[in-house]
């Protein structure tokens, strides 16, 4: 089993030093996204690709339809209004369970030195693996043609690594501060100018081995389709702020298709 100090990029990233911390967590707070550049090294990069292409055919595969509220729709608006337009996400999915005991993957979700430093930045006293066996790690793929349509997130932060680039497309796209979910406020004309193709977002450069820190409650933000015979391959490494938290049931049917 790869060790925890084989799997991150230490020297570009001495995630236990107060002066690296202080400092990622002072460009995340102002930006509400931070890309730690190289995160893994080359050799666990390589053993995740490897495991990630070994392990695409267990993947389930979903195509859903779904407004950018990720909110069922609303009979109070009108069909073709803001709250109640579809956009379309598709992907496939390997779960925790599915994730090798012996992968860097693992070493690097568990290790407290990680989880410590994620802590810090995000402004959480701690971080917590789900209770249930499918949350915790799950590796995406977007095949050609494959895309996250624009939403915003339900969870107040996101911790992902690009594993695999694509040949073209699979660009992360974001409109920062676009509602305020906090007062309630929707901002549909603002959305509906996104959804018109009026408003551009800003493109996140990352590449393969990146580790991604974002806030997406109130940024709305959307992957577009994956070009080309290459498969783009990203980890989710979820986590709670409290302890014994399992993902629904309904996420999980929805997402993974199945409950364990």
């Amino acid at each position: 089993m790869m060790h925890f100090e084989e799997v991150i990029n230490q020297t570009d990233h001495p995630i236990a030093t107060d002066s690296y911390q202080r400092q990622c967590q002072e460009s995340f707070d102002q930006n509400g996204v931070l890309v730690l550049k190289k995160f893994l090294t080359p050799a666990a990069l390589d053993a995740i690709v490897k495991e990630g292409n070994n392990k695409q055919h267990l993947a389930f595969y979903t195509s859903s339809n779904h407004n950018v509220y990720l909110t069922p729709s609303d009979s109070n608006y009108a069909e073709d209004h803001t709250r109640n337009q579809n956009v379309t996400s598709s992907k496939g999915c390997i779960t925790d369970d599915q994730i090798d005991t012996n992968s860097p993957l693992r070493s690097l979700y568990d290790a407290e030195a990680l989880k410590e430093f994620l802590a810090f930045v995000l402004g959480e006293d701690e971080l917590h693996p789900y209770a249930d066996p499918l949350s915790s790690i799950n590796l995406h793929y977007a095949s050609e043609g494959q895309e996250l349509g624009w939403h915003f997130d339900n969870s107040s932060f996101a911790i992902t690594l690009l594993i695999q680039s694509p040949e073209a497309g699979g660009e992360f796209e974001y409109i920062p501060s676009l509602r305020d979910s906090s007062q309630g406020d929707m901002n549909f004309a603002g959305v509906q100018e996104a959804l018109d193709n009026k408003t551009q977002g800003a493109k996140l450069t990352v590449n393969a081995g990146d580790l991604v820190l974002f806030r997406g409650r109130d940024a709305m933000h959307r992957v577009t389709p994956t070009q080309g015979d290459v498969t783009r391959m990203l980890v989710v490494l979820a986590y709670n702020a409290e302890p014994n938290v399992s993902l629904s049931e309904s996420a999980r049917m929805t997402f993974f298709g199945r409950l364990q």
